[in-house]
């Protein structure tokens, strides 16, 4: 078992190539090692603007859009997941990957902020990724403290696969 991405396009600005998504699975392998994190899923969605305002509003409560979402899975997921499956009994969750959450972009925004600092839209998509992955091991950023921990560990897997500032 390996840590896998599985991922969704809803937005037609940017087309969504398989090298961006190779790119993206590298940054969630790195991730994943730098944090102990081997197994589980990942899914990520890349949407527009209107559609992250409206997920940032229904769900956070504010009523703008933003680069990126991230929803983390919680513990009763087994439970969950031994419904959809209907696994019998003595049967076992062995083979099914663990989600670990979702992430979702904003490519409109992710174009926006890649001009603003000057470097690719890759690298832009890429950050807003690890960042969301972080988030979903339960990272944040409410302070400097946190936010420069966090802004390391972005930055460490990004040089890894490639994408500097």
């Amino acid at each position: 078992m390996s840590l896998q991405l599985a991922w969704n396009n809803e937005q037609t600005e940017y087309e969504i190539d398989d090298s961006l998504i190779t790119l993206l699975e590298l940054a969630l392998q790195k991730a994943g090692e730098s944090e102990g994190v081997m197994d589980g899923e990942v899914a990520l969605t890349f949407v527009d603007d209107e559609q992250i305002h409206e997920l940032n509003r229904d769900y956070r409560g504010i009523d703008r859009p933003t680069d990126v979402l991230s929803f983390a899975m919680n513990d009763s997921l087994d439970d969950e997941l031994e419904i959809i499956y209907e696994l019998e009994e003595g049967e076992t969750m062995e083979g099914i990957p663990e989600v670990l959450g979702d992430i979702i972009i904003s490519v409109t925004r992710a174009k926006l902020q890649s001009e603003e600092y000057g470097h690719s839209l890759e690298r832009e998509i890429g950050f807003l990724f690890v960042h969301g992955f972080l988030h979903l091991l339960g990272y944040d950023h409410q302070d400097k403290v946190t936010e420069d921990e966090m802004m390391g560990k972005q930055e460490a897997v990004l040089v890894q696969v490639g994408l500097n500032r």
